[in-house]
């Protein structure tokens, strides 16, 4: 059998296929089978998970970057206490990650290339923003250059520790607000100047893109990624983040 080009193929055909599967075997039905499958199948609506469409895979890559940021601001609250505890490495890694996944690929290969040509060409409320939201793409890069520059050392010093922090920490308060707005603003615009056709197509393309960047899965190598520099700085267990019971009274 020939291989399927994307994971979206593999889902649709398996679809397909389990359904004219069980149609062949349904007595007195009118719908006509072929010897592979059903003419008139359509996908299973039962089917665990499914494919990922391009606004789920846009906003699951913001999952990503949002993890970077937590790390950022865990760093940054490290430095003002003891700049010496905090390890460098741990700190460049994410913002390489940030670089190579977020601004190469997030950034420029999909929402500078595809998503805010289209909602600026659309109108509306939404069209105001993409400059806005290139301008912080190049100034969180000049960030992400800076933090990967100045992380070259074995340790950070007192010397630099306050400028390193106010950097993490101006870059995850634009980030937050950047990303909220492309998920809640942009994205929801971008996907009403497509059809469903078309929105299936560029999920699609959007894949093709991944592959190439990235060799395979991009997302789920990040998302690796991102696990073990939790791992190195003790950020794994998500139940020492759990907020206290507010004041009685």
């Amino acid at each position: 059998m020939e291989a399927f080009k994307t994971r979206r193929d593999f889902l649709r055909a398996s679809a397909v296929i389990g359904t004219g599967l069980v149609l062949s075997n349904c007595g007195g039905s009118n719908i006509k089978t072929t010897g592979k499958v059903a003419t008139s199948a359509t996908p299973d609506e039962n089917k665990m998970g499914g494919e990922v469409t391009a606004t789920e895979d846009l906003m699951r890559e913001h999952g990503i970057l949002r993890r970077a940021l937590l790390v950022f601001s865990a760093t940054a609250i490290k430095l003002r206490g003891n700049p010496a505890a905090v390890p460098p490495d741990a700190l460049q890694k994410t913002a390489k990650l940030f670089k190579a996944f977020g601004e190469e690929y997030h950034e420029k290969k999909l929402e500078e290339a595809y998503i805010f040509p289209a909602v600026k060409k659309a109108g509306g409320d939404a069209a105001g923003y993409p400059d806005i939201l290139v301008a912080q793409h190049n100034r969180g890069r000049e960030i992400t250059d800076y933090i990967i520059s100045a992380t070259q050392a074995a340790k950070l010093g007192p010397t630099n520790a306050e400028a390193m922090a106010q950097a993490l920490d101006a870059f995850v308060l634009m980030y937050r607000n950047h990303a909220a707005r492309e998920d809640t603003i942009i994205f929801p615009a971008w996907k009403q100047t497509m059809t469903a056709k078309q929105l299936d197509e560029i999920g699609d393309r959007f894949e093709d893109i991944e592959k190439e960047q990235f060799g395979g899965d991009g997302f789920e190598d990040a998302v690796k990624q991102i696990s073990a520099i939790e791992s190195s700085l003790g950020l794994t267990d998500i139940a020492q983040f759990t907020a206290p019971p507010p004041p009685k009274g």
